[in-house]
Protein backbone atom coordinates (compact mmCIF):
# COMPACT_ATOMS: atom_id res chain seq x y z
CA UNK A 1 0.00 0.00 0.00
CA UNK A 2 1.31 3.58 -1.06
CA UNK A 3 2.41 5.48 1.99
CA UNK A 4 0.53 8.36 0.67
CA UNK A 5 -2.63 6.25 1.08
CA UNK A 6 -5.51 8.39 3.39
CA UNK A 7 -8.10 6.09 4.17
CA UNK A 8 -9.87 8.46 5.86
CA UNK A 9 -10.71 9.72 1.87
CA UNK A 10 -11.45 6.39 0.24
CA UNK A 11 -14.83 6.98 -1.28
CA UNK A 12 -17.77 4.64 0.83
CA UNK A 13 -19.57 3.45 -2.68
CA UNK A 14 -23.49 2.36 -2.49
CA UNK A 15 -24.22 -1.41 -3.74
CA UNK A 16 -26.64 -3.72 -3.83
CA UNK A 17 -26.33 -7.85 -3.30
CA UNK A 18 -28.86 -10.55 -4.12
CA UNK A 19 -29.33 -13.80 -2.50
CA UNK A 20 -30.94 -16.10 -5.01
CA UNK A 21 -32.36 -19.04 -3.03
CA UNK A 22 -34.39 -22.69 -4.66
CA UNK A 23 -35.97 -25.67 -2.76
CA UNK A 24 -33.17 -28.18 -2.53
CA UNK A 25 -32.97 -30.17 -5.25
CA UNK A 26 -31.49 -33.45 -3.69
CA UNK A 27 -31.88 -34.88 -0.34
CA UNK A 28 -33.71 -33.93 2.50
CA UNK A 29 -35.74 -30.92 2.31
CA UNK A 30 -33.54 -27.43 2.43
CA UNK A 31 -32.69 -24.26 0.26
CA UNK A 32 -29.94 -23.66 -1.70
CA UNK A 33 -28.64 -20.37 -2.85
CA UNK A 34 -26.80 -19.55 -5.99
CA UNK A 35 -22.85 -18.40 -5.22
CA UNK A 36 -20.25 -16.94 -7.30
CA UNK A 37 -16.75 -17.04 -7.64
CA UNK A 38 -14.90 -13.76 -8.72
CA UNK A 39 -11.79 -13.76 -11.28
CA UNK A 40 -9.08 -13.45 -9.71
CA UNK A 41 -8.01 -10.67 -10.90
CA UNK A 42 -10.92 -8.37 -9.61
CA UNK A 43 -9.60 -5.28 -7.74
CA UNK A 44 -11.98 -6.42 -4.48
CA UNK A 45 -12.93 -9.83 -3.42
CA UNK A 46 -10.29 -11.45 -5.83
CA UNK A 47 -11.28 -15.34 -6.08
CA UNK A 48 -13.84 -15.08 -3.35
CA UNK A 49 -17.39 -16.74 -3.70
CA UNK A 50 -20.11 -14.31 -3.48
CA UNK A 51 -23.74 -13.52 -4.73
CA UNK A 52 -24.46 -12.06 -7.50
CA UNK A 53 -24.32 -8.04 -7.00
CA UNK A 54 -22.22 -4.52 -7.29
CA UNK A 55 -22.25 -0.81 -7.71
CA UNK A 56 -25.32 0.94 -7.65
CA UNK A 57 -24.51 3.29 -10.56
CA UNK A 58 -26.36 6.21 -12.11
CA UNK A 59 -28.20 4.51 -14.64
CA UNK A 60 -30.25 2.65 -11.55
CA UNK A 61 -31.25 6.12 -10.36
CA UNK A 62 -33.02 7.09 -13.47
CA UNK A 63 -36.31 8.04 -12.60
CA UNK A 64 -37.70 6.35 -16.25
CA UNK A 65 -37.25 2.63 -14.32
CA UNK A 66 -40.00 3.64 -11.86
CA UNK A 67 -42.83 2.75 -14.42
CA UNK A 68 -41.51 -0.82 -14.69
CA UNK A 69 -41.39 -1.20 -11.03
CA UNK A 70 -44.49 -3.15 -9.56
CA UNK A 71 -44.62 -3.48 -5.34
CA UNK A 72 -42.77 -0.59 -4.68
CA UNK A 73 -41.93 3.24 -5.18
CA UNK A 74 -38.93 4.96 -4.36
CA UNK A 75 -40.70 6.40 -0.81
CA UNK A 76 -41.40 2.87 0.52
CA UNK A 77 -37.92 1.76 -0.50
CA UNK A 78 -36.09 4.76 1.23
CA UNK A 79 -37.95 3.94 4.22
CA UNK A 80 -36.74 0.79 4.49
CA UNK A 81 -33.29 1.46 3.97
CA UNK A 82 -33.21 4.43 6.49
CA UNK A 83 -32.08 6.91 3.83
CA UNK A 84 -34.30 10.61 2.52
CA UNK A 85 -34.52 9.20 -1.33
CA UNK A 86 -33.10 6.85 -4.19
CA UNK A 87 -33.60 3.63 -2.27
CA UNK A 88 -35.55 2.16 -5.17
CA UNK A 89 -32.09 2.71 -7.10
CA UNK A 90 -30.89 -0.19 -4.89
CA UNK A 91 -33.68 -3.20 -6.27
CA UNK A 92 -33.25 -2.08 -9.44
CA UNK A 93 -28.88 -2.31 -9.17
CA UNK A 94 -29.93 -6.02 -7.47
CA UNK A 95 -32.28 -6.64 -10.38
CA UNK A 96 -29.63 -5.24 -13.12
CA UNK A 97 -26.37 -7.01 -11.22
CA UNK A 98 -28.50 -10.69 -11.14
CA UNK A 99 -28.86 -10.50 -15.02
CA UNK A 100 -25.39 -9.35 -15.24
CA UNK A 101 -23.48 -11.55 -13.21
CA UNK A 102 -25.97 -14.82 -12.88
CA UNK A 103 -28.25 -14.45 -16.05
CA UNK A 104 -31.24 -14.55 -14.05
CA UNK A 105 -33.70 -11.66 -15.01
CA UNK A 106 -36.22 -11.14 -11.83
CA UNK A 107 -39.01 -9.94 -14.05
CA UNK A 108 -42.15 -10.96 -15.87
CA UNK A 109 -43.97 -10.25 -19.07
CA UNK A 110 -46.77 -7.60 -18.63
CA UNK A 111 -49.02 -9.64 -20.55
CA UNK A 112 -48.48 -12.59 -18.37
CA UNK A 113 -46.83 -14.20 -21.86
CA UNK A 114 -43.26 -16.74 -21.33
CA UNK A 115 -40.14 -14.71 -20.58
CA UNK A 116 -37.99 -15.20 -23.44
CA UNK A 117 -34.51 -14.41 -22.01
CA UNK A 118 -31.50 -13.89 -24.83
CA UNK A 119 -27.91 -13.81 -24.02
CA UNK A 120 -27.50 -11.27 -25.97
CA UNK A 121 -29.78 -8.89 -24.10
CA UNK A 122 -27.92 -9.85 -21.03
CA UNK A 123 -24.19 -8.54 -22.64
CA UNK A 124 -25.40 -5.41 -23.67
CA UNK A 125 -26.87 -4.49 -19.93
CA UNK A 126 -23.19 -5.04 -18.53
CA UNK A 127 -21.21 -3.75 -20.92
CA UNK A 128 -23.73 -0.81 -20.90
CA UNK A 129 -25.31 -0.15 -24.60
CA UNK A 130 -28.81 -1.19 -23.13
CA UNK A 131 -30.58 0.11 -19.93
CA UNK A 132 -32.34 -1.71 -17.99
CA UNK A 133 -35.57 0.96 -18.95
CA UNK A 134 -34.75 0.22 -22.90
CA UNK A 135 -35.04 -3.87 -21.58
CA UNK A 136 -38.39 -3.21 -19.92
CA UNK A 137 -39.51 -1.07 -22.94
CA UNK A 138 -37.94 -3.95 -25.32
CA UNK A 139 -39.80 -6.93 -23.75
CA UNK A 140 -42.58 -5.07 -22.41
CA UNK A 141 -41.12 -6.01 -18.79
CA UNK A 142 -41.99 -5.25 -15.19
CA UNK A 143 -39.84 -5.41 -12.22
CA UNK A 144 -41.77 -7.20 -9.24
CA UNK A 145 -39.96 -5.56 -6.51
CA UNK A 146 -42.33 -6.64 -3.97
CA UNK A 147 -40.67 -10.49 -4.02
CA UNK A 148 -36.81 -9.01 -3.09
CA UNK A 149 -36.63 -8.15 0.92
CA UNK A 150 -33.48 -5.97 2.28
CA UNK A 151 -32.09 -8.33 4.97
CA UNK A 152 -28.78 -6.98 5.85
CA UNK A 153 -26.15 -4.08 5.19
CA UNK A 154 -22.33 -4.29 5.78
CA UNK A 155 -19.44 -1.47 4.84
CA UNK A 156 -16.23 -2.14 4.49
CA UNK A 157 -14.09 -1.41 7.48
CA UNK A 158 -12.01 1.49 7.18
CA UNK A 159 -8.73 1.53 5.82
CA UNK A 160 -9.04 -0.76 2.95
CA UNK A 161 -8.60 0.86 -0.43
CA UNK A 162 -11.71 0.14 -1.95
CA UNK A 163 -15.03 0.35 0.56
CA UNK A 164 -18.84 -0.24 -0.57
CA UNK A 165 -21.74 0.31 1.53
CA UNK A 166 -23.75 -2.73 0.64
CA UNK A 167 -27.58 -3.63 1.21
CA UNK A 168 -27.78 -7.43 0.86
CA UNK A 169 -31.90 -8.77 -0.41
CA UNK A 170 -33.35 -11.99 -0.96
CA UNK A 171 -35.67 -13.48 -3.52
CA UNK A 172 -36.95 -16.83 -4.36
CA UNK A 173 -35.28 -17.58 -8.10
CA UNK A 174 -37.59 -17.80 -10.84
CA UNK A 175 -38.60 -21.11 -12.37
CA UNK A 176 -36.73 -22.11 -15.17
CA UNK A 177 -33.98 -20.04 -14.41
CA UNK A 178 -31.04 -21.93 -12.94
CA UNK A 179 -27.84 -19.19 -13.60
CA UNK A 180 -24.60 -19.29 -14.56
CA UNK A 181 -21.73 -17.34 -14.29
CA UNK A 182 -20.66 -14.83 -17.12
CA UNK A 183 -16.66 -15.83 -17.62
CA UNK A 184 -15.72 -12.15 -17.31
CA UNK A 185 -16.39 -11.00 -14.01
CA UNK A 186 -16.84 -14.63 -12.87
CA UNK A 187 -15.28 -17.68 -13.68
CA UNK A 188 -17.50 -20.07 -11.42
CA UNK A 189 -21.17 -20.94 -10.39
CA UNK A 190 -22.81 -23.77 -7.69
CA UNK A 191 -26.13 -23.98 -6.27
CA UNK A 192 -25.35 -24.95 -3.04
CA UNK A 193 -27.01 -25.62 0.42
CA UNK A 194 -26.12 -23.01 3.13
CA UNK A 195 -24.39 -25.37 5.49
CA UNK A 196 -22.51 -27.09 2.98
CA UNK A 197 -21.16 -23.52 1.48
CA UNK A 198 -19.68 -22.92 5.51
CA UNK A 199 -18.56 -26.11 5.88
CA UNK A 200 -16.83 -25.68 2.19
CA UNK A 201 -15.25 -22.34 4.00
CA UNK A 202 -14.27 -23.74 7.18
CA UNK A 203 -11.95 -26.42 5.08
CA UNK A 204 -10.51 -23.91 3.06
CA UNK A 205 -12.28 -25.01 -0.04
CA UNK A 206 -14.08 -22.10 -0.91
CA UNK A 207 -12.93 -18.44 0.16
CA UNK A 208 -15.54 -15.82 1.36
CA UNK A 209 -15.95 -12.82 2.88
CA UNK A 210 -17.23 -11.98 6.60
CA UNK A 211 -21.08 -10.77 5.07
CA UNK A 212 -21.09 -13.75 2.88
CA UNK A 213 -20.78 -16.14 5.95
CA UNK A 214 -23.02 -14.40 8.08
CA UNK A 215 -25.92 -14.77 5.46
CA UNK A 216 -25.24 -18.38 4.84
CA UNK A 217 -25.47 -18.34 8.40
CA UNK A 218 -28.60 -16.88 8.38
CA UNK A 219 -29.73 -18.74 5.49
CA UNK A 220 -29.27 -21.98 6.77
CA UNK A 221 -31.75 -21.95 9.06
CA UNK A 222 -34.79 -22.10 6.66
CA UNK A 223 -36.18 -26.12 4.91
CA UNK A 224 -37.77 -23.82 2.31
CA UNK A 225 -36.63 -20.93 0.00
CA UNK A 226 -40.71 -19.26 0.82
CA UNK A 227 -39.64 -19.33 4.65
CA UNK A 228 -36.76 -17.73 3.96
CA UNK A 229 -37.82 -15.00 1.93
CA UNK A 230 -40.83 -15.10 4.57
CA UNK A 231 -38.17 -14.25 6.77
CA UNK A 232 -36.12 -11.66 4.96
CA UNK A 233 -39.37 -9.88 4.74
CA UNK A 234 -41.19 -9.91 8.29
CA UNK A 235 -37.28 -8.52 9.16
CA UNK A 236 -37.77 -4.49 9.97
CA UNK A 237 -34.66 -2.34 11.10
CA UNK A 238 -31.78 -3.79 9.70
CA UNK A 239 -28.73 -2.83 11.65
CA UNK A 240 -25.39 -1.65 9.95
CA UNK A 241 -22.49 -3.43 10.68
CA UNK A 242 -19.01 -2.07 9.89
CA UNK A 243 -15.69 -4.16 11.28
CA UNK A 244 -12.78 -2.72 12.12
CA UNK A 245 -9.31 -3.62 10.82
CA UNK A 246 -7.36 -6.10 13.11
CA UNK A 247 -3.67 -5.16 13.07
CA UNK A 248 -0.27 -7.19 14.05
CA UNK A 249 2.83 -6.48 16.04
CA UNK A 250 3.96 -5.07 12.36
CA UNK A 251 1.26 -2.53 11.14
CA UNK A 252 0.19 -5.16 8.80
CA UNK A 253 -4.39 -6.33 8.69
CA UNK A 254 -4.45 -9.84 10.73
CA UNK A 255 -8.21 -9.81 10.38
CA UNK A 256 -11.40 -8.27 11.10
CA UNK A 257 -13.42 -7.44 14.34
CA UNK A 258 -17.20 -7.13 14.52
CA UNK A 259 -19.35 -5.44 16.65
CA UNK A 260 -19.63 -8.85 19.08
CA UNK A 261 -16.18 -9.19 19.20
CA UNK A 262 -14.42 -7.92 22.68
CA UNK A 263 -11.93 -5.94 21.25
CA UNK A 264 -14.10 -4.06 18.79
CA UNK A 265 -13.99 -0.28 19.77
CA UNK A 266 -17.36 1.18 19.49
CA UNK A 267 -17.30 4.87 18.62
CA UNK A 268 -19.12 7.69 20.69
Amino acid sequence: MSKDFDPAVVPIRPAATVMLVRDAHDGPPGVEVFMLRRTGKASFGAGMYVFPGGRVDEVDHADGIAPFCHGLDDADASRQLGIDHGGLAYWVASVRECFEEAGVLLAERRDGGPLELDGDDRHAVHDGTLSMIELCRRHDLVLDLSTTHYVDHWITPMGENRRFDTRFFVTEAPAGQDGAHDDKETTDSIWVRPQHALGMQRAGELLMMPPTIANLHALASHETAHAAVIAGEAKTDVPCTLPKLRRGPDGRIAGIALPDDADYVHLP
